[in-house]
């Protein structure tokens, strides 16, 4: 296939200088402020749609917009433009009805941007400037179901998808566009239909475009948003052949870089990057300026990563202006070949290359030869047949073989369902799948299925050349390898030389004439039974393994495979001999260059372990040594018969078998407790005094835990378990050390406390573990504790250390005090400051100061063992005091000179630039049911479903979005772990009903006036109910945003309309702190927080489900809401429902005007602390709004005459009102 006539300029243009992409094309749009008018424009007056927010049909409506745009980005040094086309495909553009429209969409914006790269490039032909055809990824995933409750189902198929991106293909060439960039890909299953369909277009025009390809990483997790590392991604593509492959959108420069430089390192194509302007903050806006990426652009390309470089969101011409002067003078990344070798792909990459040892094809997710398997899938037990796969993968398969031929199945559709479900599973979709069929309709179903470079099972030339042809061409399209079995039109190949042969043939066929990549192909020279009693039979293992060697040798870069247990089958029924076969006969292959085999990964018998009369005796057979060989392993096998074969699943005891101090150090770094109080006796025993078991093993064990999670080999639920072991042995062994009078020596004593008001502790106890794990002494003094017993204790016990912590705002304002009260009392003791709501800005200007001794702000649990070692000793403290001084004195000045922190207007102007809420179009609903509801008793069964488990994981300090943190390449294996000891937590505690969750929410007519909410007795609204008081934001807003207040979403008093507002307050707390007691006094604190974090997620998820009977029942003004869990997390439902002490509305003590409304403690027994802090902990509450425009917002800094104002309505002295809006002013109170 010829090249298009840019294709070669393009090439060259590479070659010289690192070429400048384009910058964000939303952004720029969004600076136009466009309202629904101009979106419509006149052709689309009476569209019976809303259409504002279709940014691709301004192509159509406002085209000059749109060049202009385009000649910034040229002007601002773009050597390639980006067609304004990236939901332009017919299923995006289902949202507003316009799939029709689609195909002229794409080619006028192709159109645009070619008339402006061609302007340019006239006016300096030396540099010709390009224009990239954009497919961008849909708003549906091919990979990844949108039913939490069916993972099997999608909503877009891969054959729609491909027709939506051959038509938009077309368009765009016929636009004009030089390059097709399939770009922001999030799920490469989607990708790779797009890669079909362009590919199809290239055939039907007989020419080929570039292509480019940038795929885009969702999160610290580094993976895209369907599971996939950078690696697995580009194995997944390469067969598209583009000239680059890249990464943009999600991640600013400072995130991206390490995918990057993964992807320049194992790239044998250019590197692209068009990142965000760094991560949105909590307004949705992009911060990073142009000095900001610039420096980052720079040493990107220094480094050597680049070929292309831009911008995604947040970019602007002035940030591709900076960036092109960035790289001007730095030469492009030299692309390199790279080694050939076979690479695939599940979640992760799998590289087969010459010095990869033999890979392991998992074979019992097969009907046809898994009678088990069989059984579940014809019998629809997909839960067990899954478990099957994992089983698999778990005993070491590196790829798994699935096969659905079965006479008495709908192959096609249970391979389609198979396959999705198992996508939704990581520690299976991990690994590349093997879609095994005689049936082509079957192959090609599953290959529509899986977003990774799987392998098809299999393709021959049994029907002939032209069928082969066919089948392989299709194959390269869909980016598979290729098992291809060696038999042709006289039928299967028996002997040495038929198998050569017909291998040859293909070979040759798929290489020269198809262009099909030779480390792709993968022969299967057949394997038969030996020992069948047939003599012509004797010779195949023979047969086959001599027919590797000659592969090998003549085909270069293909490998070979086969069904190994084929080889055994005489054996059926007898275990021991069929491995004892396997493992013979897979010695001597592997050995002639076999790379793979489809085995059952959990019974492979090890070659020098087999009894030395049976390996003899499989020897003779497997290699033909005589007549008699198959008479000699006949009689032998019966000494086998009945006995177990494989490798039974069990847990490993070996380490049993060790030396007391052994044992107990493996106990402690593997978390073991089941044995540990007897091997504290033993080796209590053991011992000249107890202590020594503590200092002794115990502490090496320890010390070995502490080393580990340093280096990051451990992770913190693991530390956490080792603690629990540790602490057991410790309390086992406390009697006897008391009786012998001995003290046990430690690091230091640290005191830890949750400062008055506040009841969160989880990070606190996890940092008490954490250093304990360190040899360091832990007095924890709970929650709620008032500076003068953190004082007091201190004193007492002669403590080296304080730690406070805290979670919400008022408690930084405690902190400040005890540091005041420290001085003040004389005492020289370091103080450590953590918790959700501190900072080290806040440690550096408001409590530092207060103090002489070391203030030292400890971000994570990991940081805490360093910060106290250093603390501690006496040859670092001074040092370390020192500079972490100067560094606060640093904070202080830049935090000083920034003077007001925001531009701030007043509350006066604020309140005229009000959100402009469309009361005359929208009647409020009347709740169905008004006042005030009690639910004593929450179903939590039904809550567990609405659990967002993102967080909990960030409780543990493990960073990655839930699921795809469980697939996480370094802590998927422990995340899981850690999931299912919190799914088993929730089984006990509902089932067993050991807490539950209460709630009682009320909703009341209401009213707004100016920034307050009057809600009224009744729905006559004669007699006041109760004032509520809401904050406006003062940042001054450009043209067309708003400064919101809460009350703006509510009807005015003297609007005559009738509105509505909601309270609530709900806790899954409710027994939790009875069973913590029952943990902490068996020394388990992984379960004591374990349960914390849990019961933090149930409130969390108790909140949802109510807001969601809220909105649907009891107020009803959503009745046909249907959401998913994660549409729910997304929050994309009508409504919001913001709580006191929060971004919205964050001054606490309004949560005492919602404790009075709805009477809750009299109701559900939940109480409010002196800070406002709720208790039981695990709680949610606050207000319901129903406005289908009210939002989420910050009200953020706030000037004096606000809070003078608010000081006034709330009946506050002006320094109360400072001191509970500490967190929001912008200025220093006098």
């Amino acid at each position: 296939m010829k090249k298009s006539s840019s294709f070669a300029l393009f090439e060259q243009q590479l070659a010289k200088n690192i070429l400048i992409l384009d910058g964000a094309m939303g952004t720029m749009i969004q600076a136009y402020k466009f309202e629904e008018q101009d979106f419509r424009a006149e052709r689309f007056a009476d569209w019976h749609t809303d259409v504002k927010g279709n940014n691709d049909m301004l192509v159509l409506t406002q085209p000059e917009i749109i060049k202009a745009i385009h000649l910034e980005y040229l002007e601002a040094g773009a050597d390639i433009l980006e067609t304004n086309t990236f939901n332009a495909t017919t299923i995006a553009m289902a949202d507003y009805d316009m799939q029709e429209y689609s195909a002229e969409i794409n080619r006028v914006a192709a159109q645009i941007a070619r008339e402006a790269a061609d302007e340019y490039t006239k006016k300096n032909p030396d540099r010709p400037r390009f224009v990239a055809g954009v497919l961008g990824p849909t708003n549906r995933t091919c990979s990844i179901s949108p039913d939490v409750n069916d993972p099997a189902y999608r909503n877009v198929t891969f054959d729609e998808l491909k027709d939506a991106y051959i038509e938009s293909t077309l368009a765009l060439i016929e636009g004009g566009s030089d390059i097709i960039l399939i770009e922001t890909i999030f799920d490469t299953l989607n990708a790779k239909a797009a890669v079909f369909a362009v590919e199809t277009v290239f055939d039907q025009l007989g020419e080929r475009l570039p292509v480019m390809i940038s795929g885009t990483i969702t999160d610290a997790s580094g993976r895209t948003l369907s599971g996939q590392t950078t690696e697995a991604f580009y194995n997944s593509l390469r067969h598209a052949k583009p000239v680059s492959f890249g990464l943009n959108c999600a991640l600013g420069p400072v995130e991206l870089r390490q995918y990057v430089a993964e992807l320049s390192r194992i790239c044998d194509t250019a590197v692209s990057a068009h990142p965000n302007a760094g991560l949105p903050n909590a307004f949705g806006e992009y911060d990073f300026t142009v000095e900001d990426m610039n420096t980052h652009v720079e040493e990107w390309a220094s480094s050597g990563f680049l070929n292309i470089i831009g911008g995604c969101c947040g970019t602007t011409p002035e940030h591709i202006r900076g960036m092109a002067d960035s790289v001007a003078k730095i030469k492009p990344r030299k692309v390199e070949k790279r080694e050939i070798a076979c690479r695939l792909s599940g979640l992760e990459a799998l590289t087969i290359n010459k010095d990869s040892l033999f890979v392991n094809v998992g074979e019992r997710t097969n009907v046809t030869g898994s009678a088990m398997f069989k059984r579940l899938i014809v019998e629809e037990d997909y839960d067990k047949a899954i478990s099957v796969a994992l089983q698999q993968v778990e005993n070491g398969a590196q790829i798994i073989d699935i096969n659905m031929d079965e006479g008495m199945l709908d192959s096609k559709t249970a391979m389609v369902r198979f396959l999705n479900l198992i996508a939704g599973e990581p520690d299976i979709a991990k690994v590349p799948i093997m879609i095994d069929s005689s049936k082509w309709d079957i192959i090609e179903a599953g290959l529509k299925c899986i977003q990774g470079k799987g392998i098809v099972n299999s393709i021959s030339l049994k029907e002939g050349e032209e069928n082969f042809r066919h089948q392989a061409e299709l194959l390269r399209r869909y980016g598979a390898a290729v098992i291809v079995m060696a038999f042709d039109e006289e039928g299967q190949a028996d002997t040495r030389k038929r198998k050569y042969e017909i291998c040859h043939r293909a070979y040759h066929m798929l290489v020269d004439e198809i262009g099909y990549p030779p480390e792709d192909i993968i022969f299967d020279p057949n394997i038969f039974a030996v020992a069948t009693g047939i003599e012509e039979h004797n010779n195949y293992a023979v047969d086959f393994i001599e027919a590797v060697d000659d592969i090998k040798k003549n085909l270069p870069y293909a490998m070979i495979s086969g069904g190994v247990s084929n080889v055994s089958f005489s054996f059926r029924g007898n275990n021991p001999v069929r491995e004892a076969i396997h493992a013979v006969f897979l010695y001597y292959a592997i050995k002639n260059g076999m790379d793979m085999g489809i085995v059952n990964a959990g019974q492979l018998a090890i070659y020098s372990d087999l009894p030395a009369n049976l390996k003899q005796a499989v020897e003779d057979v497997i290699q033909n040594k005589d007549d008699g060989a198959t008479e000699r392993l006949l009689d032998i096998a019966q000494e086998f018969h009945g006995k177990a074969g494989g490798q039974a699943s069990k847990t490993d005891l070996t380490w049993r078998e060790l030396p007391i101090n052994a044992r107990l150090s493996h106990a402690l770094v593997k978390g073991i407790n089941e044995f540990i109080i007897e091997d504290t006796e033993e080796a209590r025993l053991a011992s000249e005094k107890p202590l020594d078991v503590i200092e002794g093993p115990l502490m090496d064990g320890m010390n070995t835990v502490g080393d580990l999670f340093g280096a990051g080999e451990m992770f913190l639920p693991q530390v956490v378990k080792s603690a629990r072991v540790m602490k057991q042995a410790v309390a086992y062994l406390n009697p006897y050390i008391e009786e012998g009078k001995t003290e046990i020596s430690t690091n230091g004593k640290v005191l830890l406390a949750t400062v008055k008001g506040d009841v969160h502790d989880i990070g606190k106890n996890i940092v008490g573990v954490v250093l304990q794990c360190n040899n360091y002494e832990i007095i924890d003094l709970g929650v709620m504790v008032s500076c003068d017993d953190i004082l007091r204790v201190a004193k007492e016990e002669n403590v080296d250390i304080i730690g406070l912590s805290g979670l919400i705002t008022p408690s930084l304002d405690e902190m400040v005090y005890v540091a005041k009260e420290m001085k003040r009392t004389g005492l020289k003791l370091p103080l450590l400051i953590g918790g959700a709501t501190t900072s080290k800005a806040h440690t550096a200007v408001k409590i530092e100061p207060q103090y002489d001794e070391p203030v030292v702000y400890v971000s994570n649990a990991s940081r805490a063992v360093s910060v106290v070692s250093n603390l501690l000793s006496n040859e670092h403290k001074a040092k370390f005091f020192a500079s972490t001084q100067e560094e606060y004195e640093r904070v202080r000045v830049r935090h000083y000179k920034k003077g007001p922190r925001s531009s701030l207007i007043s509350l006066e102007a604020a309140r005229a630039n009000a959100t402009k809420i469309n009361f005359e179009d929208y009647t409020p609903k009347k709740p169905n049911k008004l006042g005030v509801t009690v639910l004593d008793n929450i179903d939590l069964n039904e809550v567990r479903k609405y659990i967002d488990w993102t967080p909990f994981f960030m409780t543990w300090q493990m960073s990655g979005k839930y699921p795809l943190i469980l697939k996480h390449e370094v802590i998927g294996v422990e995340a899981t772990s850690l999931f299912n000891d919190a799914n088993a937590m929730l089984d006990d505690v509902i089932n067993n009903e050991k807490i539950c969750a209460r709630a009682v929410f009320g909703l009341f007519p209401a009213n707004s006036n100016q920034d307050d909410i009057q809600l009224y007795t009744d729905e006559s609204r004669s007699d006041k109910l109760m004032r509520l008081h809401q904050l406006r934001q003062q940042s001054k807003k450009p043209a067309g945003q708003f400064n919101r207040c809460l009350a703006d979403y509510i009807a005015p008093e003297d609007s005559g309309i009738e509105d509505y507002v909601g309270a609530f307050a709900v806790s899954a707390g409710f027994g939790v702190e009875d069973l913590v007691k029952v943990f902490d006094a068996d020394h388990d604190a992984y379960n004591s927080i374990l349960l914390k974090a849990v019961a933090d997620r149930l409130a969390e998820a108790s909140a949802e489900y109510l807001h969601e009977k809220v909105r649907k029942e009891y107020w009803g003004f959503a009745p046909d809401e249907d959401l998913n869990n994660d549409a729910l997390i997304r929050e994309s439902y009508q409504g919001i429902r913001p709580a006191p002490g929060y971004p919205a509305c964050p001054e606490h003590t309004e949560k005492g005007l919602l404790w009075e409304l709805l009477n809750v403690k009299e109701n559900i027994d939940m109480d409010l602390t002196s800070s406002y802090a709720m208790w039981p902990g695990a709680a949610v509450s606050g207000w319901y709004f129903s406005h289908p425009e009210s939002k989420y917002f910050a009200v953020a800094k706030l000037a004096k005459d606000q809070v003078l104002d608010y000081a006034v309505r709330k009946g506050f002295t002006l320094e109360q009102a400072e001191r509970w809006l500490s967190a929001n002013l912008d200025y220093e109170p006098e």
